[in-house]
């Protein structure tokens, strides 16, 4: 059974597989929509302050009067009722989330409760914050390191016993095709082929 490191290091290589910074939207789920990611923090903080200024970089320069208008429609209804404030609150962070993922080409799928953040994106976060991607790097290192030598393993000794029968020619061949496409998408990653070359970005700012 997999223990929680063996949990982290696949959730590791499966980022970096995806693009960990832009591509893992979908099935993964992008951090910029949960309520515990990088946004509604940001959000929530430049309502308390009047300054929407802080906000305006995770949109496009041409969504930057929907946000404003917004938040300034928001601002004066926070001022009424608690419950009212907490409407307006939610409709900001719903429409900033929205146009953010519009402009990189995204679905929005709502806002996300808090814990829903996967664990690479969570460490990817942590690191820059630190300011040290030592440690996240030799992780993600070893990880991928570990995920290439099991199917080289497994595709090396199927290779042996590849010419006894058909079904052990077809193990073969399943054990080298995983192993091949394993290869490539790390290729293309580096290469600067890989999916994020074509994918939006998972929580990425806009410049103007």
């Amino acid at each position: 059974m997999k223990n929680s490191k063996d949990d982290r290091r696949l959730a590791l290589v499966v980022a970096f597989l995806a693009g960990l910074s832009v591509s893992m939207i979908g099935p993964a789920s992008a951090h910029c929509d949960t309520l515990d990611g990088p946004i509604v923090p940001e959000a929530r903080a430049a309502l308390e302050s009047g300054d929407v200024g802080a906000v305006l970089k995770w949109v496009q320069a041409e969504d930057e009067a929907e946000i404003r208008e917004t938040f300034e429609q928001t601002r004066k209804l926070r001022a009424m009722t608690p419950e009212v404030r907490e409407l307006a609150d939610r409709y900001f962070l719903e429409t900033l989330i929205r146009v953010h993922r519009q402009g990189e080409g995204a679905p929005y799928t709502g806002l996300k409760p808090a814990g829903a953040i996967d664990p690479a994106f969570v460490a990817a976060d942590a690191a820059l914050a630190s300011g040290d991607i030592d440690a996240l790097a030799d992780e993600i290192s070893t990880a991928i390191h570990d995920a290439i030598h099991q199917r080289f393993t497994t595709a090396h000794a199927r290779r042996q016993h590849a010419s006894h029968n058909v079904h052990a020619g077809r193990e073969y061949v399943e054990a080298y095709v995983e192993y091949i496409h394993f290869i490539e998408g790390l290729h293309g990653q580096l290469d600067g082929h890989g999916p994020e070359s074509v994918a939006p970005a998972a929580c990425g700012g806009h410049a103007d």
